[in-house]
Order: structure tokens, then sequence, then C-alpha cells
């Protein structure tokens, strides 16, 4: 992993059929994105799933290997049981994982007072790149932010509101373009941003097909329930476990009031739990 090569000449002397091209799909991404999630029924356990696999993939450029479901668990209070065969450093590795899961999850839903001062630097950054494009403004930011030694986690949780303040998308989606961060990317600025620009697209695509999959499970579900008593409540038990991001059933009296929780704290807590079935 690295970060960006240091950068030597205004964004606006790299224009060039393939950064135009980039910022293109990057924007035609992030608008059917966003279209597609407009009032979509889905969109509370959308945003947990999507939250989930940026955190996957962020700890993955990053050099680190995670469960999303260990962190779903986590950030739930459930216990991760661990296989008895499991050798302690074993045990302490999917432990260390888990950490550091929620350390990434809370940078991008609810920065402590210190992380939420990093995040606000990050903002004022951003804000300071202006470029013709909101998205170019965006990758040129990021750039110099990591070439003057800021840390990726304040900067990503900085593009995920940036997004929203710059009207690009609706709602707080962490798409932070974790795969120009890898260490095959470019050697010069103006690659990288491209990359950078690229991943983003990439990254909106993958979340895109991600949705669809979702509410063709939902609607696959519903289905099932084709025959039930009116009386049953069978129906409006897979409603609610689509529409709100739920792991447990204490949960779900709440869900169906239609009462939206505030964000999880990590609970690493005694023995992973497999995949939470949702």
């Amino acid at each position: 992993m690295r970060d960006p090569p240091p950068s030597r000449a205004p964004a606006a002397l790299w224009a060039t059929p393939s950064l135009a091209a980039a910022i293109e799909q990057a924007a035609g991404a992030f608008a059917r994105l966003d279209q597609a999630l407009d009032r979509h029924p889905l969109h509370a356990a959308f945003l947990h799933r999507s939250r989930l696999e940026a955190v996957r993939r962020q700890a993955a450029v990053d050099g680190h290997g995670i469960n999303p479901w260990h962190l779903a668990a986590s950030l739930e209070g459930l216990r991760l049981r661990m296989d008895p065969a499991l050798r302690i450093i074993d045990r302490g590795a999917i432990f260390d994982a888990a950490r550091l899961a929620c350390g990434h999850h809370q940078w991008i839903t609810a920065p402590d007072f210190d992380q939420e001062g990093a995040v606000q630097q990050a903002e004022q950054h951003l804000a300071a790149a202006a470029q013709p494009s909101t998205l170019l403004t965006a990758a040129t930011g990021m750039q110099s932010w990591l070439e003057q030694g800021g840390t990726r986690p304040p900067i990503r949780a900085a593009l995920i509101r940036f997004w929203v303040r710059q009207g690009l998308l609706r709602r707080p989606l962490p798409l932070t373009g974790p795969r120009a961060l890898a260490a095959d990317a470019a050697d010069t600025p103006a690659d990288w941003v491209v990359i950078f620009l690229e991943a983003l697209a990439e990254e909106a695509r993958d979340y895109h097909q991600l949705l669809l999959d979702m509410e063709r499970t939902w609607l696959a579900a519903r289905s099932t329930m084709a025959g039930q008593r009116r009386t049953s409540r069978a129906p409006l038990a897979v409603d609610v476990l689509a529409a709100v991001p739920l792991s447990r059933p204490p949960r779900w009296p709440a869900a169906s009031a239609c009462r939206s929780n505030p964000p999880g704290r990590c609970s690493t807590g005694a023995s992973p739990s497999p995949s939470p079935s949702r």
C-alpha cells in the first residue's frame, strides 16, 4: 500500500481524454446510484451494508483482511463465536481484525471528539482544493492531503460528507475509491487522479449492484409469503428484516415502529459469531 505520488503541476495541465472519460464515468455512476436509492424502501439496510463493504475494502487496501460480518456482529453487541480448535494467536488475530474494523466504521459513521476535529480539518482541505469539477476537486484534494502527511481515515470520512454537501449524492454513501491507494497505483499525479476517479466509478457501480441484489432477495422472500392468512405477521417480518439493518430479534419491535437506531457501538467481547443471518 502507498499514498499517491506528489503533485507538482496544476490539475488544469493534466487535461487529457482519459481524465475526461474518468470524470464522465464517475459522474454517471454516482447519478445512477443516487437515483436508484432515492426513496427506496431498503435505503437504511443498504446504507448499513455499504458501510460494512466500505470498511472491508478500506482495510484490505491498508493491508488488513477483515470479515464484514464480524463487524456487523460487533456493532450489534453479539459475541464472536470461534472454532475451539483455533490457536490462541489465531483467536487474537480475529479480535484484532474486529477492533480494527470497528475503528474504521466509527470514523465514517460516528467519530469521537478528536476524530471529528480531524474530519473537519480534512473537509476544509477539500474545500480549499477548488477545481472546475467537483470530482476533480475531491481527487486533487485527497492527493494533496495525503502528500502533506494527512492520514487516510479523516479524508475518507470528509469525502463522504463532501459528496452530500456538493449535491452529488443525497445520502452519505461511503464512496472513497480505496483501490486507488493500492500498492500498484500509478506513479504520476495525473495518472493517479484518473485511477482514483475510475475507482470511484467502479465502487459506485458495485454498490448499485448490491442494492439490486438486496432488492431481488427481498422481493423473492415476499413472494414466498403468498397464500399466508391475512392475520399472519410473516410478510411484515420479511419487510422489517429487509428494510432495517437488524441482526437479532429484540430489535424487531422498534424497527416495525419505523424508528431508526443510532449507529451501534462495537463489542468484541468473548467468543466472533458466524455470519449473522438477516
